[in-house]
């Protein structure tokens, strides 16, 4: 019983902040000082809206096309992430020759490599894949390395008295105790993903999320705007709670093999 009053008690806490939020939007929408003009829309006119579009086809195809974009450039952005990663933090030599040009290129804001990307690849499908992934990249590079870094050295040795090899305390103990780190990483990545695709379909490319926002922002429909981004935001989510249990999962399962 107290099980389930502690479970109950949780959710509460979870869920009650985010129906205060959207209150709060309602009655400032309804009743505050932009209450009488259409650029502060209340959230009930927004979920209709959310819901007309996704009836009529635009939010479906849209969504998708933004999805297929973003699934695209983390799945080469972050493979090759982990690969050189993995790398940098397990061999120390090829980590201090790296290290230098991660740290000149990790702080480049993904809208910075918009124009150099229109110029090498042209205003194409491949825009936004290419910016995803470079910024993608860079996250979880930076933390899988670390992550790996910081694994006791002690273990390290622990395993090659009882001698495994290389790739045994690689794969048995170096990244199970690095996994928390790869994960954050993982999770920057997604974010970083989701916040690049908005921003190349706004400038560059006819299709999209992005693109929906401004063609509603050249029609001054804000209630559409802020369709696409609570849609945006909640497929953020959704990809946050995947790397959750993915990171559960993997944890449970490397445990099992420690």
């Amino acid at each position: 019983m107290q099980y389930i009053t502690t479970g109950l008690r949780g959710i509460i806490w979870r869920v009650a902040p985010v129906i205060l939020f959207f209150a709060l939007w309602e009655f400032a929408a309804r009743f505050g000082r932009f209450s009488a003009v259409e650029i502060f829309p209340p959230f009930s006119t927004v979920l209709l809206e959310i819901i007309r579009l996704f009836n009529g086809g635009i939010m479906t195809r849209n969504i998708t096309d933004t999805l297929i974009r973003v699934l695209s450039g983390l799945c080469i952005g972050v493979s090759g992430g982990i690969f050189v990663g993995i790398i940098m933090g397990w061999r120390r030599l090829i980590g201090r020759s790296l290290s230098p040009v991660i740290s000149i290129l990790y702080p480049i804001p993904a809208l910075g490599w918009i124009p150099l990307m229109m110029l090498w690849i042209g205003i194409n499908e491949m825009l936004p894949i290419a910016v995803i992934t470079i910024s993608s990249f860079f996250p979880v590079c930076y933390n899988t390395a670390t992550g790996i870094r910081n694994v006791d050295p002690a273990m390290i040795r622990a395993a090659h008295i009882l001698g495994a090899s290389e790739m045994r305390i690689l794969f048995r103990v170096t990244l199970p105790n690095a996994a928390p780190q790869i994960f954050s990483g993982l999770r920057l990545s997604s974010g970083m993903a989701w916040r690049t695709v908005l921003a190349a379909e706004m400038v560059a490319i006819p299709t999209g999320i992005g693109a929906l926002i401004m063609k509603a922002e050249s029609l001054v429909r804000v209630d559409i705007i802020l369709s696409c981004l609570l849609v945006l935001s909640l497929f953020c989510l959704i990809f946050e709670k995947i790397l959750n249990i993915w990171e559960k999962k993997w944890l449970g399962k490397w445990s099992r093999y420690a």
